[in-house]
This record gives structure tokens, C-alpha cells and sequence, in this order.
């Protein structure tokens, strides 16, 4: 039985998201409706891409009973209040990173998710490349012996020039956009929360960290170490240095090629879509999308992949980081 999603936004990752959705079997995927705070933006997603129903408000979504699951795709303020909305309606949720601005608005997500007894999940996406996949069953498995250091860096020159990144009522700055990825690749790797955080950076005038490097401690002599820059070109990789190898993740976000134990370079191509997409990669949104729908159709109300743990777990990290940088976010303090 396919899945029923309605899109929670119109903007450029939406766009990305539907397009990988349809690149999956339409007896499992179908996409119903779209909507978001201006009508003709959806119609314009609705017009692109067939999509039966477009309302020009999250509400009218929230309360279209063909509507199974929402995809929460807006700019990072509004992640908690859409999804919120959408939850107190009985919608399963699918939100973009981060799903809340700080950990006690994931908390609130989690609970809510679980009193209304429906599924949950952050998009973090690229837990589900084969790439990842990959990595995760070598690590368990042995293969690189006792973990004993961990980089994973993403930062990309001149975005700070980018409003989303840059400007505080846009939710902007490196520790909740590119910092996930970051944060969540530790966590992947040694599947537990650091005890403590050491960390520095450079804000702008609007109080936004453009630039955020961390040590991050887990005890056992790890070395691991977290940038992210709006400033600064970065390898955008994670290295994992074991006692018996290393295992090097490229394109941090969107990785469909590692470098691995033996030194040799291994590619998971992505497949066609209809349409071109506006962020590298975007495609590999149908590993995350179809992965929810097993879940869901399984009864499951949070993935192995990304539970709610982990989530709250980034958010309470990236509290720490933002308390040491000293960046806060009117309407949105912890």
C-alpha cells in the first residue's frame, strides 16, 4: 500500500524531495498534497509535479485526511511549530534537520509523537546511503578494530553570503545547518554522546557563528574533533581511524563514495530523475523516504537508523556549542 505524503513547504528542497520520492515504485510512494504559507508557491510544486491537492496554509495540510505523513521541509524556525501542528493532527512526521532549534523543542516533538502514537523521524538523510550502510557494518563487524579517532569537518567558502546561514531570524549558522552532519557522524561512529565539549568560533555581526570548531570528549584517550565553516573551503569528509584501518566518508552530506579499509575508492551511483535537483546528490532523499515507509508500514513509530535518542542527543550538543559561542535565538532560547 503506498504511502501517502503530504509536503510540508515549496521551496527548493521540497523540490529535491519530491523528485527523488518519484524516482521510487508509485505502488509505494504517492505523493497527495502540498502546502505551505503562500498558495502560489504550492501550486507552482502542485503544477510541476502532478500533485493532486495545493493549500496555501500548513493547517489545511495538517487536516486533509488523505494525508499520512508530513514532510517538513521549511527553514529552520518553523521546523517545531509544523511539526507540532502536524503531529497534534495524527500525521506521521518526516522533519528536515534540525528538528527543533533547541533539545527541549525535540523533546517536546518526541513526546508528542509518542502520545499521539504515530511515527517520528529527523531527516537525517544520509544515514541511508548504501555508502554509510556500509561504513556502519564495518565498524560493527570489527573490521577497523578499536576506534581511536574521529574528524568530520563541512565547510563551504563564501556561504556565508547565504541568508539561511547567515541571518539569525532565518535560524542561520553553521552549528544547526552544517553542524549536524558533523555531530551526527560521531555519533554514527562511536553510538554514544561525548561527556564533555570544548569549543570555539567566529559569529557575525547578527551574534550567528560563521565558523565552529570542537574537541569533543568520549573518554578512552578519543581523539575527535568537529568543524564546520560558512567562511572556509574544508575537506567535507569524515575520517574514522581505527586500530586496524581507516575508513575516509567523502561529501559529508551526500555521500555516495568512501575510501576504504583497503585504500581503494568505492562509488554507490544514485539513479535518474525526471528533473534535475538543486542540491548535489539531492536523489539519495529515496533512501530516507523508503526506509520511513517500511518503518511505518511495519508499525514502528522511530528508525534503528536515526532514533529519537539521537536526535535529542545532536540538539542537546548543539545547545552546548551554541552556549560556548555565545549564539542565541530570540524566541528561541533554551
Amino acid at each position: 500500500m503506498a504511502l501517502r505524503w503530504g509536503i510540508s513547504c515549496a521551496g527548493l528542497i521540497a523540490n529535491d524531495f519530491v523528485n527523488a520520492l518519484l524516482t521510487l515504485n508509485p505502488d509505494d510512494h504517492q505523493i497527495v498534497a502540498v502546502g505551505c504559507h503562500d498558495l502560489k508557491e504550492s501550486e507552482k510544486l502542485k503544477t510541476k509535479f502532478d500533485i493532486p491537492n495545493a493549500y496555501g496554509s500548513y493547517l489545511e495540510l495538517a487536516q486533509d485526511p488523505n494525508v499520512e505523513i508530513a514532510y517538513v521541509g521549511t527553514l529552520n524556525p518553523w521546523h517545531f511549530e509544523v511539526s507540532k501542528l502536524m503531529l497534534e493532527h495524527g500525521k506521521h512526521v518526516l522533519c528536515e534537520k534540525p528538528c527543533g532549534m533547541n533539545s527541549k523543542q525535540v523533546e517536546q516533538l518526541v513526546a508528542l509523537a509518542k502520545e499521539k502514537n504515530v511515527f517520528f523521524m529527523e531527516g537525517l538523510w544520509i544515514r541511508f546511503f548504501p555508502s554509510y550502510q556500509h561504513v556502519r557494518k564495518q565498524i560493527r563487524n570489527g573490521q577497523l578494530g578499536e576506534i581511536l579517532a574521529v574528524k568530520a569537518e563541512f565547510g563551504l567558502k563564501d556561504l556565508v553570503k547565504v541568508d539561511r546561514l547567515s541571518k539569525k531570524s532565518m535560524g542561520g549558522g553553521t552549528i544547526l545547518d552544517m553542524g549536524v552532519y558533523t555531530i551526527q557522524a560521531c555519533q554514527w561512529v562511536l553510538e554514544e554522546e561525548p561527556k564533555s565539549i570544548k569549543a570555539k568560533g567566529i559569529l557575525n555581526e547578527e551574534g550567528v557563528d560563521i565558523e565552529m570548531s570542537a574537541e569533543l570528549d568520549y573518554g578512552d584517550n578519543k581523539r575527535v574533533q568537529i568543524n564546520t565553516s560558512a567562511l572556509n573551503q574544508y575537506s567535507n569528509s569524515v575520517v574514522i581511524v581505527g586500530t586496524k584501518g581507516q575508513i575516509t566518508i567523502n561529501e559529508i552530506f551526500c555521500s555516495t563514495r568512501i575510501i576504504d579499509l583497503d585504500g581503494k575508492e568505492k562509488h554507490w551511483p544514485l539513479p535518474k530523475a525526471k528533473f534535475d535537483f538543486h542540491y548535489p546528490n539531492s536523489c539519495g532523499l529515496r533512501y530516507e523516504a523508503d526506509e520511513v515507509r517500511k518503518a511505518i508500514r511495519t508499525g514502528k513509530k522511530e528508525h534503528e537508523n536515526v532514533p529519537h535518542s539521537d536526535s535529542l542527543g545532536i540538539a542537546r550538543i548543539q545547545d552546548e556549542l551554541r552556549r560556548q559561542l555565545g549564539v542565541h535565538y530570540e524566541g528561541h532560547d533554551d
